[in-house]
């Protein structure tokens, strides 16, 4: 009873931290959407920086700001005029004492609109840099400015704050996450070399059904590693056709299970990436396109230029899910019909892809089968 409570103590905790992730998950998306929302707003910002920072488009900024001013000094002068008038005192003494007035006043003037001019040409430069330099405002010229920086320095605090806890509750999921796979493993490895010991159709069903646990467990923790900010990549040259082999040795037993004929020939070709994640990126294409053939084989091949190609012969894709195949979560007609699919594969083929610089796309025909592309292809850079 005791280790009966405490599998149901485990089962919530890991119900509560696979909740955790597929929100983890979600923040991730919702945060790569908000940085690019945030590129975008600061470009334009950068841009209207750039248009305003021209001397007639201050200008006019200054002008409009000073515009109160302006007017209230065209009623004084209006008022000394017309006391003047009424008084008929010589206008000569009246023009002369203007004129000195608004020389003055001019020259006030191109004086307050240099300072003004180095005030906002300061922002800017803080602007371009803000994250570095937010703690380099300047001296604030009124009291209404000094509580606005007194309200950024208190808004940065806060943001400072919620930004480590989160990151701090990250780098505990991810530890947890961790430590859970490698925990899972044994006994997963235990249960394989039971049912290795007797080789019964019933057993060889287990044994597919516990490497398609390997698989989810492998995905688990390469989504929270993708979510997270720092990434293991090891970028250098390898040899592309070892990490395929590695892929095919480890789907070889489903090629035979399923009697999915395998074409490949080796290549000779060295490409720049990192090993461990193109080759997750490979087992998952090679999953998809074992799941989804029932009868005929799957080829891999690599072009000339340098694509990797992995098609098969299955039940093809139709036409309306193709543009939307790598978004999270989608399944598409083939998984509502398959009832397994989770959706997350292939997002997270894009998504390592993305990262490692490489393209993926896919062409399918429902009946004919489904061909994905992973450019691999790099310019080399000289060095003078």
């Amino acid at each position: 009873m005791t280790d009966m409570h405490r599998d149901r103590q485990d089962s919530s905790m890991y119900g509560g931290r696979m909740t955790d992730m597929r929100r983890d998950g979600q923040n991730g998306k919702r945060k790569d959407k908000l940085c690019g929302g945030e590129k975008n707003r600061r470009r334009k910002m950068r841009r209207r920086g750039e248009k305003e920072g021209s001397s007639p488009g201050i200008l006019g900024k200054y002008l409009r700001q000073k515009r109160k001013t302006a007017l209230a000094f065209l009623v004084y002068s209006c008022i000394f005029g017309a006391v003047f008038a009424l008084y008929r005192l010589q206008w000569e003494a009246v023009l002369y004492a203007a004129g000195l007035c608004c020389l003055l006043t001019a020259v006030l003037a191109v004086w307050d609109f240099g300072r003004y001019k180095a005030a906002h040409e300061e922002r800017q430069r803080i602007l371009r840099n803000v994250e570095l330099l937010s703690g380099e405002l300047p001296e604030p010229g009124s009291l209404g400015e000094a509580d606005y920086q007194e309200m950024l320095r208190r808004l940065k605090t806060t943001f400072d704050d919620n930004k480590n806890a989160w990151q701090e509750e990250r780098r505990e999921s991810m530890d947890y996450y961790t430590t859970w796979v490698h925990q899972i493993k044994t006994p997963i490895s235990v249960m394989r070399m039971t049912l290795q010991d007797e080789d019964t159709e019933e057993h060889r069903e287990l044994l597919a059904e516990l490497f398609r646990i390997e698989q989810y467990v492998e995905m688990a923790l390469n989504w929270v590693r993708l979510g997270s900010d720092s990434m293991d990549f090891v970028f250098r040259e390898y040899d592309l056709d070892s990490i395929i082999r590695q892929a095919i040795h480890k789907y070889a037993s489903q090629f035979v299970r399923r009697r999915i004929r395998l074409s490949y020939e080796p290549v000779d070709r060295k490409v720049l990436t990192d090993e461990k994640w193109l080759l997750f990126i490979i087992e998952q294409l090679l999953s998809n396109a074992v799941k989804y053939t029932q009868k005929g084989g799957v080829y891999i091949r690599v072009t000339q230029e340098g694509v990797l190609e992995i098609g098969d012969t299955g039940m093809g894709i139709a036409a309306e899910d193709v543009p939307r195949i790598f978004e999270k979560g989608f399944t598409g007609y083939n998984g509502r019909a398959d009832k397994k699919s989770t959706g997350l594969g292939l997002y997270l083929c894009s998504l390592t892809a993305k990262k490692l610089s490489h393209r993926i796309w896919v062409e399918s025909q429902v009946g004919q089968g489904t061909t994905v592309y992973l450019d691999l292809h790099r310019e080399k850079l000289e060095v003078e």
